[in-house]
């Protein structure tokens, strides 16, 4: 069974700093780009960074670059997003997700995970 399991969530003023992780198991971590996605109460779910399955290439939102940022550790089977400068409007849940194209995985991921709250105060 596959599962993605993310954690690091929370409560943060405005300038703060989270970190985000993904664990993984069940799949061949290695073979499967990662992507990370948000979703706030009445919109619809955007796409926030992805990793290639070596790590050579990343890709952003053009708004997050700069501020958020992408990597993975194949060894533990794990995603992080590292979220930093938060505003209000980066208040969503976050999810996680796994494909088979990083470039594409905004299209059409095969698993994900259920999530993790992501409230930023002002």
């Amino acid at each position: 069974q596959v599962q993605l399991v993310e954690s690091g969530g929370g409560l943060v003023q405005a300038g703060g700093s989270l970190r985000l992780s993904c664990a993984t198991s069940g799949l061949i971590f290695s073979a499967y780009a990662m992507g990370w996605f948000r979703r706030a109460p009445g919109k619809e779910r955007e796409f926030v960074a992805s990793i290639t399955r070596n790590s050579i290439n990343t890709y952003y939102t053009d708004s997050l670059k700069g501020r958020f940022t992408i990597s993975r550790d194949n060894a533990k089977n794990t995603v992080y997003l590292q979220m930093n400068s938060l505003k209000p409007e980066d208040t969503a849940v976050y999810y996680c997700a796994a494909g088979s194209d990083a470039r594409n995985i905004q299209h059409g991921a095969g698993y994900w995970g259920q999530g993790t709250q992501v409230t930023v105060s002002s």
